[in-house]
């Protein structure tokens, strides 16, 4: 039993190294160099792109059996071009009053400045900090901590890249995070069986809609302009499809509405069609959800009125 801070790795910018072109080669080990934690696992070796549901779903295996032997908490790091899903994956599965929390670099060891340490670091003094039980999945990166719910990586390369609406939950002065904000966790999804592929398209100008018609799948999010609004020929396309349509703004901030407007293809002729609407939740984030929603059978419209909203 250990009460420390069990951290794995998934690869990423935090453990890339070599000569011009960089790519992932470091463990956990090489990475908690100089920390004191728990269990240390290298669960793979990969950029944060190529991370799976399945890679995703030992991780959490992982990090709640850690928890179950008296981890304080959990730090699992990975490649930032795909942490704001990873930190919502988690979220959305986290049974523990204990934190997990989600940490990488944009800056490789190699270049002058590199973040990891002090972000890896900063996650670890989260994940051990008694304020952060109850807050599910966090991330942690530049001495913010971000809700998973909110955070989204907003530019390609600044150390500076995640941000969150309306802001970061805390700040990690001194070694130690300092929230603005009380605990508040959603109950856990049941842990899905499988996690069907889910595709996201983005509805543009004079778009037809004819890629909905073409997909085999057993769901799909639209990522529809302003407050949930796609063309006619799109809207027809939700009406004629056979499996679940999930509708977010593809905007960066903001809801999609329910009942403001009422020409074809707004969002209330979207709701009449069977659209089930993502609410605050991004399309990247309402992905994760809908995946993680029918590999667990649970009901789609429940869990997205749940997660959905401001809380």
């Amino acid at each position: 039993m250990s009460s420390q801070v069990a951290v794995a790795s998934l690869g990423g910018t935090i453990t890339m190294t070599g000569a011009g072109a960089v790519s992932p080669t470091l463990g956990a080990k090489d990475l908690v160099q100089g920390l004191e934690v728990g269990e240390i696992a290298t669960l793979a070796t990969i950029p944060g792109a190529s991370l799976t549901f399945t890679t995703l779903l030992e991780a959490f295996d992982w990090a709640d059996k850690q928890i179950s032997q008296g981890a304080a908490g959990v730090v699992i790091i990975q490649g930032t071009d795909t942490l704001e899903e990873t930190a919502y994956f988690f979220d959305c599965l986290w049974p523990h009053e204990e934190p997990v929390v989600v940490t990488g670099a944009m800056r490789h060891p190699g270049l002058p400045g590199p973040d990891g340490p002090a972000n890896l670091a900063a996650a670890v003094a989260v994940a051990a900090a008694p304020n952060s039980r109850g807050r599910g999945a966090l991330l942690v990166i530049n001495d913010e901590i971000h809700a998973a719910r909110w955070v989204r990586k907003g530019h390609s390369s600044l150390p500076s890249a995640f941000e969150s609406f309306p802001g970061p939950l805390g700040l990690v002065v001194e070694g130690a995070p300092q929230y603005f904000h009380p605990a508040h966790q959603l109950p856990a999804l049941p842990r899905p069986l499988d996690a069907p592929t889910v595709p996201l398209i983005e509805a543009t100008l004079d778009d037809d809609g004819a890629i909905l018609d073409w997909l085999n799948v057993k769901g799909a999010v639209v990522a529809a302009t302003g407050v949930g609004h796609v063309s006619q020929g799109m809207a027809e396309a939700i009406s004629r499809a056979q499996f679940p349509v999930v509708v977010a703004t593809r905007t960066g901030a903001g809801s999609t509405f329910r009942n403001t407007y009422g020409f074809v293809g707004s969002e209330s002729d979207l709701i009449k069609r069977g659209a089930v609407m993502a609410g605050w939740l991004c399309p990247r984030k309402a992905r994760v959800l809908l995946r993680l929603a029918l590999g667990s059978m649970a009901p789609i419209e429940d869990v997205f009125a749940a997660r959905g909203g401001v809380f």
